[in-house]
């Protein structure tokens, strides 16, 4: 299973609202999540640095292309915007993927 983390910023005073979205996730979002695979899925924060992981059951490039290729991801970015701001993938569309140079199993 590939695994896949990402990071963003959380704009300034923005924080509980961030949190308070991701509370009332939508259920059309977690769909498209579960149809591209993703598992395990889990975001930190620290102050307004926000850190995301997840690992791909069928891969990170099927899980990249389902998300880019969804009206909903869309929306759910745009819904996002005015929280966080988060680099994309010019290629991908998705966030820039992080680098592993560690992992103890």
């Amino acid at each position: 299973m590939e695994k896949y983390a990402w990071k963003a910023t959380i704009k300034e005073g923005k924080r509980d609202e961030y949190i308070l979205r991701h509370n009332k996730i939508w259920q059309r979002m977690k769909d498209v999540l579960k149809e591209a695979g993703i598992v395990n899925y889990s975001i930190w924060t620290c102050g307004n640095e926000l850190f995301g992981y997840y690992e791909c059951e069928k891969g990170i490039e099927f899980a990249a292309n389902v998300q880019k290729n969804s009206p909903v991801v869309a929306e759910w970015d745009e819904y996002m915007r005015d929280v966080i701001v988060m680099e994309h993938d010019p290629v991908t569309g998705a966030q820039p993927l992080l680098e592993k140079v560690f992992e103890f199993n």
